[in-house]
């Protein structure tokens, strides 16, 4: 809910409130008491079903996938094979109310345990096709050596799997199709084309 306790006293009183950018699942499924949504991109970095997940798309003895956010130039380190490298990565900014920062940042660290570390990134926007920066926000990334870091797939083969991984939180399919709709929407002409083409081969698996 936007705007929930949330004044121009609360703004004076906290300057410098917690944000998060959101590039997966935090797209549609926001964290609680954020005042604010904002719309925008990061740079050098690409989005990839690198994370190997186990406790929401997956389980232990069927681990399924989720996006994490690589750097660029590691990820063309480790494939010379990806043919949609980009150096931006589109999500949403969200800004959490002050009040409720501590309570937010456990659900956070709660949801995003599977191998992903915090770090602090610059956010952009475009405006009348110029570029400028809109805001500094933390982020959760699943660094490469990290244990739950599954590398590099063929897509073939990591279409499969996440056409048949099931987890807590519903089929890995969902993710995935969820993914691309949602950031379809986020700006006009905004594509990913590594979405879309996974998407494409999960689900001619799923005709």
């Amino acid at each position: 809910m936007i705007n929930e306790d949330y004044n121009l006293e609360s703004k004076a009183q906290h300057s410098n409130p917690f944000k998060i950018f959101g590039y997966g699942s935090l797209i549609w499924k926001p964290p609680p008491h954020f005042v604010d949504r904002q719309i925008g991109f990061i740079k050098g970095f690409v989005r990839r079903f690198a994370q190997s997940s186990h406790d929401h798309r997956g389980t232990i003895e069927k681990p399924g996938r989720v996006v994490t956010l690589v750097p660029t130039e590691e990820w063309t380190s480790l494939t010379d094979s990806d043919l949609f490298v980009s150096n931006v990565v589109w999500g949403v900014v969200y800004t959490i109310n002050p009040i409720y920062e501590k309570e937010v940042k456990e659900y956070l660290d709660e949801r995003e345990k599977d191998g992903y570390e915090m770090i602090e990134v610059s956010v952009y926007n475009q405006t009348d096709g110029n570029e400028s920066l809109l805001t500094k926000a933390s982020v959760y990334v699943g660094h490469t050596d990290n244990p739950s870091f599954a590398g590099v797939t063929p897509l073939d083969e990591l279409s499969e799997l996440i056409y048949k991984s099931v987890g807590p939180s519903g089929p890995n399919k969902d993710y995935l199709y969820n993914l691309n709709t949602e950031v379809h929407k986020l700006w006009e002409g905004v594509k990913d084309p590594y979405l879309e083409r996974l998407t494409e081969l999960v689900s001619s698996l799923d005709s």
